[in-house]
């Protein structure tokens, strides 16, 4: 039980938990599916979406146990939350980079990066997972299992090998987008300059595209600013802890593979595909969702535009 909350209280946050993890997991288990199922969707791109949504998905799954108290289930629900959790939001980074050195450095390498993007994202978690198992420090930590936080060693542990590492990543991130959007906007006006039809047509592809990753940085900033806040309140005050801060802290946490799904993996590439299987299925007249697909067929790809850029000749 968290110190300051009640048992009810406690339970609550344990359902909270579970029942975002169900959504996140629900989300993410659709776009491993369709990368599984689809070989169209089977680029460098999607590959990254595709480990991204598989750790998410991993992650969820350990925290839909719910608070399974002491015990081998615990333990495997701290290393596993800890451990996936860090891989999703840093191959949140090597997507950022990718679309970076695309789109700013105008390289068509990226692809033969992708061993060096597992070795840091696995092997970055993994000595994250590693340092608090050296001091023993994982178990109950309230609703859930984790990185114990009863003593201000455990505080800073989950500071240093969780907090950190999450807020370097949306710093990277953030930089990255900024990057991008600026280049692009320099040559939305140089087209407009030059009355370069042709560009001008182009850069508003590349907009509308990164319309869309513009948003990513997002999604990890609002799903733990709660956390870290909740993190840092409970230094100044670990007796008096707030209820509705720990609701929005885990609730919003929970569900960053729910957003990630929906932001990273249910593009028009993906919907393109499902539509084209599903023609080939279902009965013409029946086929109610053909109108709210007709507009993907010049804009299907431009989502993809900056991370397809990546394909060597």
């Amino acid at each position: 039980m968290i110190e300051g909350l009640s048992p009810a209280q406690t339970g609550t946050l344990t359902v909270i938990n579970q029942c975002a993890s169900a959504l996140s997991f629900i989300g993410t288990f659709f776009i491993v599916m369709c990368y599984v199922l689809f070989k169209d969707l089977r680029s460098f791109a999607f590959k990254l979406v595709f480990y991204l949504s598989l750790s998410d998905m991993l992650a969820s799954l350990f925290n839909m146990l719910g608070n399974p108290g002491e015990g081998f289930l615990c333990y495997a629900q701290g290393y596993s939350s800890q451990f996936f959790s860090i891989a999703s939001f840093l191959w949140t980074t090597t997507i950022s980079f990718t679309l970076h050195r695309a789109a700013v450095k105008h390289k068509t390498d990226v692809e033969g990066f992708g061993a060096i993007f597992h070795a840091y994202v696995w092997g970055t978690s993994l000595v994250m997972t590693i340092i608090p198992l050296i001091g023993n420090d994982y178990g109950p930590a309230g609703a859930w299992c984790w990185v114990q936080s009863e003593t201000t060693a455990g505080k800073v542990l989950r500071f240093m090998t969780f907090y950190l590492p999450l807020w370097g990543a949306i710093l990277f991130n953030g930089i990255a987008y900024f990057q991008i959007i600026r280049v692009i906007n320099n040559a939305t006006s140089m087209a407009a300059e030059l009355s370069d039809r042709q560009l001008q047509v182009q850069t508003r592809v590349d907009m509308k595209a990164l319309n869309r990753y513009g948003y990513y940085p997002l999604i990890l900033i609002g799903s733990f600013t709660f956390g870290t806040i909740n993190r840092i309140y409970g230094f100044v005050e670990a007796h008096h802890p707030l209820f509705w801060l720990y609701c929005l802290d885990i609730a919003s946490a929970s569900l960053m593979g729910f957003f990630n799904s929906i932001a990273y993996g249910y593009n028009n590439s993906v919907r393109r595909v499902l539509r084209e299987r599903l023609d080939l299925v279902w009965p013409e007249k029946y086929r109610w969702w053909t109108s709210g697909f007709t507009r993907l067929n010049n804009s299907s790809e431009a989502e993809m535009v900056p991370l397809e850029a990546d394909q060597g000749p």
